[in-house]
């Protein structure tokens, strides 16, 4: 039988043990910020030192889809909220919507719930929901449970929108105004509008429908911001983020679009249903804001060729005989030049400086704004937005262009001639560098980033894009957020580079459908937003468009990360808390989280389990 030990002994060697392990900690630790600093020359061995040694309690985090079990602090439980809401998009409730003006579409606008009626539960996903296909599987199929509403494949039958097959909606890239598909339309673009060289990059779909255009135009490497409100067609909005195309909930109603000025290359309407003509010129004026100093605007169907099409519109052509002409007028005062009319396509470019418009109308009023980007809930107006200032004929107002990818790690135009307090030439490339380095962090806890599994990807507090230009590629995009409260505006670097962003104020509802990204970055945000509003309001937006088993990487500091981690522990949410690249010594914490699977009706706690 074996003898019972004492248990003075079994103390000693306990607390020897414990001091043991804690003096190995700390030696490493030391050894780690000495290899750091540049005096150390043993920097391959200690990196060896640092894989064997892990002081961490944390458990490894699965990023693969999974129903996993990994447990988490518990904060406040939050419930499912009811199955109604299952496509709830709170600041373009259509209950809500339908108690304002409908003048100039103002009901379709963001009208978001004041605090006593935000909701305060869990979206639930619907019935049935799947993980959506890969790119570019993604932009022809989408799963019917994920987005189960038919409307528009009786609505846009014959016109190649969207079909229902079996279990899947297909999308045979058809729409109102190419019928024979979208490639033969863009083809038909792309040879008055240079795609094919890079040199246009970025584009604006207004009045999106299922974004059928946008999809096409990665084939040319083409980036499109699309937009279509919340309106009797339900869900095309959704579909294009179902399809894994970029696209918000938006109109051209009363308030500016939440686009910083100059920022798109190429703007397109293709039977849009905008009355372009009205309202003296306002929204030919808002699309001139958003355009770059050269860049194109393409409008297909009415009232272009009116006097051939007229018969086949079914609409009197004294009347759209009128919108061309109020149209054509417009562009004449806004200085664009018309490039090609052919069959239902217009297409117009807009100057590349104020000095190459010496025939636009005097009379025309500009816009008085000191802040030409202060667009966040500001009317829109009748004015034309100033070109930046050129010293040289020839220059192109706001840089000359550069085509992708170069443009993407060059140094911005804007940046480069001090247009951005704070920021130089230095700063910018430092950045990069950073974030370069963050993201390789990031792929080493979360090894399928890049794989294809996360199509959608947003950016919450996006400072000059450089997370996205880390990530770019084919297989994915960033929605680049920049807040209303940022102490810096860079969205415009933003687009510079390539990229695409928008507005928003985190204290609100963002105009998404819920379940609609694969992957959302928060740098900063809750120390951002601290004294602005509350972090359960914003850890519930971001829990609604998440998609179930989608991720989330936080990254700040370890008090903000901690109240986090004790939140999103009511939340159905798997965390993982890890140390910052540069070792434990470093404040700024990184914390991964994944989202559970579970759908509409499923009766299991909040709580992860």
């Amino acid at each position: 039988m074996a003898k019972k030990g004492n248990p003075a002994e079994s103390r000693t060697r306990s607390s020897i043990s414990i001091f043991v392990v804690l003096s190995l900690c700390c030696f490493f630790y030391i050894l780690g910020a000495w290899q750091r600093s540049g005096f150390g020359k043993g920097d391959s061995i200690a990196i060896e030192v640092t894989k064997q040694t892990d002081c961490s309690i944390l458990s490894n985090l699965n990023f693969e889809t999974h129903n996993g079990d990994e447990a988490g602090t518990i904060g406040n439980q939050f419930e499912p909220c009811d199955a109604h809401y299952i496509d709830y998009t709170p600041c373009q409730d259509q209950d809500r919507a339908m108690t304002f003006p409908r003048e100039n579409m103002n009901y379709r606008e963001r009208h978001c719930p004041p605090e006593e009626e935000k909701l305060r539960c869990l979206i639930p996903a619907p019935k049935g929901y799947a993980t959506p296909f890969p790119w570019p599987k993604s932009r022809d199929y989408v799963p019917f449970a994920n987005a189960p509403y038919k409307n528009l494949t009786v609505e846009k039958a014959v016109q190649n929108w969207i079909q229902y097959e079996g279990n899947v909606f297909r999308f045979p890239g058809g729409g109102t105004q190419f019928p024979h598909g979208a490639d033969a339309y863009i083809d038909e673009l792309a040879s008055v509008i240079p795609m094919e060289n890079g040199m246009v990059r970025t584009a604006l779909d207004t009045g999106c429908g299922v974004a059928s255009w946008g999809a096409y135009l990665f084939k040319k490497n083409v980036i499109a911001m699309s937009f279509a409100p919340r309106d009797s067609h339900v869900a095309q909005v959704q579909f294009a983020l179902e399809r894994g195309v970029p696209a918000v909930i938006g109109v051209l109603g009363t308030i500016k679009l939440p686009y910083p000025s100059g920022a798109f290359d190429m703007a397109h309407c293709s039977r849009c249903l905008i009355p372009w003509g009205a309202n003296d010129g306002m929204y030919m004026m808002e699309v001139d804001r958003v355009l770059r100093p050269g860049g194109y605007w393409v409008l297909s169907g009415p009232p272009i060729s009116w006097s051939i099409n007229y018969r086949a519109w079914q609409r009197p052509k004294e009347d759209l005989q009128e919108e061309q002409r109020k149209i054509e007028e417009i562009a004449r005062l806004l200085c664009w030049e018309k490039k090609y009319e052919k069959g239902e396509i217009a297409i117009w470019r807009k100057s590349v400086n104020y000095d190459s418009c010496s025939e636009q109308d005097l009379h025309v009023p500009f816009c008085q704004a000191t802040n030409v980007n202060d667009v966040w809930y500001k009317q829109m107006e009748a004015c034309i937005t100033p070109y930046p200032k050129t010293t040289e004929p020839d220059d192109v107002a706001g840089g000359k262009w550069k085509p992708f990818s170069e443009r993407l790690n060059a140094v911005p135009f804007s940046i480069s001639r001090g247009s951005i307090p704070g920021v130089s030439v230095e700063t910018f490339q430092e950045d990069d560098r950073l974030w370069k380095k963050h993201v390789k962090a990031y792929k080493r806890t979360n090894k399928i980033i890049d794989s294809g599994r996360y199509r959608n990807i947003m950016d919450m507090n996006a400072g000059l894009g450089s997370f996205a230009a880390a990530l770019e590629s084919p297989k994915l995009w960033v929605m680049n957020v920049m807040p209303t409260i940022a102490e810096k505006d860079t969205l415009g670097v933003i687009f510079e580079r390539g990229l695409i962003g928008i507005y928003h104020d985190w204290c609100e509802a963002f105009s998404s459908y819920p379940r609609t990204y694969d992957l959302v970055h928060a740098n900063g945000v809750f120390s951002l937003y601290k004294n602005s509003c509350s972090a359960e309001d914003i850890l519930l937006e971001m829990d609604r468009i998440l998609r179930p088993e989608g991720a989330v990487i936080f990254r700040d500091q370890i008090d903000v990360l901690m109240k986090v981690k004790k939140i999103v522990g009511g939340m159905r949410w798997n965390t993982k808390l890890v140390d910052h690249e540069d070792g434990p010594l470093v404040s700024e914490k990184i914390l991964f989280a994944v989202k559970q699977y579970w759908v509409v009706g499923e009766n299991n706690s909040t709580t992860s389990q």
